[in-house]
């Protein structure tokens, strides 16, 4: 991820910091599976366990924002050093809210089981969708590790499909909920998950425009794809 200063201290930092990072994102992305085959077995146990990793997730994030102050404070790097310290710092804050998304299934799980009913919710679709959206974390991950412009532009578009499959999912349970009232309760149910997945396909896309900015220095919020493929040729 990195390139060779001329401080030994200051490269050993820099990768002990973005090996933190990607600790933290396996841990997060164990949760999302976990939260899955919570939703897909309707497995209160295994819900308890996403919600027992939210502590140590905050914990890292936590200890993650504090060692990177202390290299700004100390080092006070300029140009792409900076911007890839407050894009691990911006990466990092994600994969916590990530964590916080894993976490909302797993308490939804959890209330579908209490309320009894697990058996009759169609959960098929957002089973799908949450195996997509973990995909392109790891996808995510993978490119922050590598500074991969092309792969995070991979994963903006990707992003963008995962959006229009939750805008049609979502026009589908509206659609239940209008022709039969009693599909109310458990499309509700439904639509709490399916956004909670969707969040995680957007923070895996905000580690993607991270990327574009430190390599490029360009702050892709906001862009459209063209802009964006031709502000990287």
């Amino acid at each position: 991820m990195t390139e060779k200063h001329l401080s030994s201290q200051f490269d050993s930092e820099l990768n002990g910091v973005s090996s933190r990072v990607m600790e933290l994102g396996g841990m997060v992305e164990s949760q999302i599976h976990k939260a899955v085959y919570a939703l897909s077995q309707f497995d209160a146990d295994a819900a308890d366990r996403v919600m027992e990793t939210e502590h140590r997730v905050n914990t890292m994030e936590m200890e993650i924002d504090r060692d990177l102050s202390s290299i700004i404070a100390r080092r006070q790097p300029t140009a792409r050093d900076l911007r890839l310290l407050i894009a691990i710092s911006k990466t990092t804050a994600n994969l916590e809210r990530v964590g916080d998304e894993a976490n909302k299934i797993a308490r939804m799980v959890k209330s579908i089981i209490e309320s009894g009913s697990a058996r009759t919710l169609p959960s098929s679709e957002i089973r799908i969708a949450a195996d997509l959206a973990s995909g392109l974390l790891r996808k995510a991950l993978d490119a922050f590790a590598r500074l991969d412009t092309a792969a995070a532009v991979s994963i903006l578009k990707e992003d963008d499909e995962i959006d229009k499959e939750f805008d049609g999912f979502v026009r589908k349970l509206v659609t239940y909920m209008m022709e039969d009232p009693r599909t109310i309760s458990a499309s509700l149910d439904l639509l709490f998950l399916a956004k909670a997945i969707e969040r995680i396909g957007d923070h895996s896309k905000n580690i993607a425009e991270f990327i574009i900015y430190v390599v490029k220095g360009a702050d892709v919020r906001h862009t459209s794809m063209e802009e964006i493929e031709s502000a990287l040729q």
